[in-house]
């Protein structure tokens, strides 16, 4: 019997997580209250929120000569790192400002996560099979001949369109199975500013996908062209969003996979956020599926 693999291709990261009381603006000086350091970067958090739903998952992405406890993580998460290469040079960072809200903003430094190959992408890509999922997010480089090269194997290929950008709108995004985006990215990709015609647009645009949209303290909603389900947001404190929808992303995923409903995939995926939300830090803030019974 043939096994679905998940291969999640994209970043990694050390997140540098600043403490302040409002997000600097243009010309201000602010000072900090504390630093810590994280591991984190899309394609990590995402990974790590597979593994920690109880589902295997396999990295692909590359690190510097910096990058030892990125792939101790791996190891401590029970991700299977056995495609993230290690490069000269620096891995990529983010400097994360962390308000008294909770909320983020975020600047991401490339690193490695920008000397991926097209000879190092089919190295990997020709241990996965079709009907094997392919997670991608938008924080490495050459994701165009990703997704070209997934599809022509027939992989299921799930896209985290974040940041989105011009580099992204020029793939062709008719290829993705499954999009899971947030508000922001939904206006940026499907021009239109209201949920429903944000939901409406994607679907017309890209008839043979799936859309989930994560709202925030709105929730989420999925929609496909023949159904539509809507989750509340589960209320918790907010320490630090960081990875809130890394979480989501990562749990839904899981969810396909363990075959959940719709409702039942949205709702544990809310709760496993909620957790997040609660916690500061990126991949050692995202809970495992014990944690979410109860909640």
């Amino acid at each position: 019997m043939l096994i679905m693999q998940i291969l999640t291709f994209g970043s990694l990261n050390f997140d540098f997580v600043y403490d302040v009381d409002h997000m600097v603006v243009r010309g201000e000086t602010l000072s900090s209250r504390k630093l810590e350091t994280f591991c984190g970067g899309k394609g990590l958090n995402q990974a790590i929120a597979v593994a920690k739903a109880g589902v295997p998952v396999f990295l692909a992405g590359k690190v510097g000569e910096d990058g030892d406890l990125l792939l101790e993580t791996c190891r401590a998460n029970k991700v299977d790192a056995r495609y993230v290469r290690k490069e000269k040079g620096k891995t990529g960072h983010a400097i994360i400002q962390v308000d008294k809200a909770g909320d983020n903003c975020i600047i991401l430094y490339n690193g490695c996560n920008y000397l991926m190959t097209k000879e190092f992408i089919d190295e990997v890509l020709s241990n996965f099979a079709a009907g094997d999922i392919l997670l991608l997010q938008n924080e490495i480089n050459l994701l165009d001949y990703i997704i070209a090269a997934a599809a022509k194997k027939k992989m299921f290929i799930i896209l985290n369109p974040s940041p989105c950008n011009e580099k992204l709108l020029q793939c062709d995004l008719s290829k993705v199975s499954l999009f899971i985006l947030n508000e922001i990215e939904g206006m940026q990709i499907s021009g239109e500013q209201q949920i429903d015609k944000i939901t409406d647009a994607m679907l017309a645009k890209y008839p043979h996908s799936r859309v989930v949209l994560t709202l925030g303290d709105k929730g989420s909603v999925y929609r496909d062209q023949q159904s539509k389900y809507q989750q509340d947001c589960i209320k918790a404190k907010v320490v630090d969003t960081t990875a809130a929808g890394d979480t989501f992303t990562g749990y839904f995923i899981a969810g396909l996979v363990a075959k959940l409903s719709v409702p039942d995939n949205l709702l544990r995926c809310s709760k496993a956020a909620a957790i997040t939300v609660s916690r500061k830090g990126a991949t050692n803030s995202i809970p495992l599926l014990a944690e979410l019974e109860g909640k």
